[in-house]
């Protein structure tokens, strides 16, 4: 496009939670290049790996519908992935604890006891 020239304001295309649940099962079975699905939709490529992202990580939530979720709904969920996040920093950090105590030098606490302390 030339320089000076204003790029058209328009709006944003949307696609229904169906079309996207379809275009990632076809980016994920068909065996496919990705631009060539992009191509024959309509979208951009990225934005069909935006959205493989977004439905493995959200699964049945992945599209909850038109536009941007609602300040409620956007806060619960980030607390729901800072919730998982830090379950899995926890669950790291019991095994870790139970691996040392295993190693270390007798007199401290037994294993069996360690784990226990962490359940």
């Amino acid at each position: 496009m030339p320089r000076g020239v204003p790029m058209k304001q328009g709006k944003y295309k949307t696609f229904s939670r169906e079309f996207k649940a379809e275009a990632v099962r076809l980016l994920e079975q068909s065996g496919r290049p990705a631009a060539e699905i992009a191509r024959e939709l309509g979208v951009r490529r990225n934005q069909l790996y935006k959205w493989q992202e977004r439905q493995r990580g959200e699964q049945a939530g992945a599209f909850p519908g038109r536009g941007r979720r609602r300040a409620a709904d956007q806060e619960l969920a980030h607390l729901r992935r800072e919730n998982a996040r830090l379950r899995d920093e926890r669950d790291i950090l019991k095994k870790a604890a139970i691996y040392f105590a295993r190693e270390s030098p007798s007199g401290m606490a037994s294993s069996a006891s360690t784990a226990e302390c962490f359940k």
